[in-house]
């Protein structure tokens, strides 16, 4: 697989995942994400893609300032349906790297490691995605702001025109550098750019 040079150059997201560890799956329990992992699950590089990887990791840094977050430790909620809009897309990148499932995930060992019930929909919420830890019930909820990192004048034309079929070789090599350079921008110059990622600490009912 062949990606963009800037794909090996993005923050990559650290996590412990206590299951890897009892199956020897990773040494230490210790699993790597990066952005091409989240691409490979998507099939596609896009501000979306790279809002979710980013979103996840500005939430996970958050709750776990000075330890590694719990890869199935979050319980991950949307205040979207699941058929909205772009929400299948993000869901899916934050349950790869949260491990966070619905019922069709992993349903444990000896009462241990069950990730079911992890991802949740129409929640309501102020933010876009909501983050728990389910060992303590801190909570933040985050949200992005694309226009943050606008894209070049001449990508939605080029999108147009590519999609119609109307667009030439060279038109359509203009277009993938352009719609990728707002993903490196955004992966690159603004990861850590509290006006493109917000985050918020949130105080849930029930919760001490």
């Amino acid at each position: 697989m062949s990606c963009p040079d800037f794909f090996d150059q993005a923050p990559v997201i650290r996590m412990h995942d206590a299951l890897a560890a009892f199956l020897g799956a990773a040494e230490g329990g210790i699993m790597e994400y990066r952005y091409a992992d989240a691409v490979r699950l998507a099939g596609h590089s896009c501000p979306t893609v790279a809002a979710a990887f980013l979103m996840t990791r500005a939430a996970l840094r958050a709750l776990h300032e000075d330890s590694l977050p719990e890869r199935g430790g979050v319980e991950v909620a949307f205040g979207d349906s699941l058929a909205d809009g772009v929400t299948g897309v993000m869901a899916n990148v934050v349950g790869l790297i949260a491990g966070a499932a619905q019922e069709g995930g992993f349903k444990g060992l000896g009462g241990h490691y069950d990730r079911r019930g992890l991802l949740r929909f129409e929640v309501p919420m102020e933010g876009t995605i909501r983050f728990r830890r389910t060992d303590n019930g801190e909570a933040v909820e985050v949200s992005v702001h694309t226009d943050v990192v606008p894209a070049d004048p001449q990508t939605f034309p080029l999108l147009r025109r590519c999609v119609a079929g109307e667009a030439s070789a060279g038109e359509h090599s203009m277009f993938r550098a352009l719609w990728q350079d707002r993903v490196r921008r955004m992966l690159l110059d603004f990861a850590d750019n509290a006006d493109l990622i917000t985050v918020a600490p949130v105080r849930l009912a029930g919760v001490v």
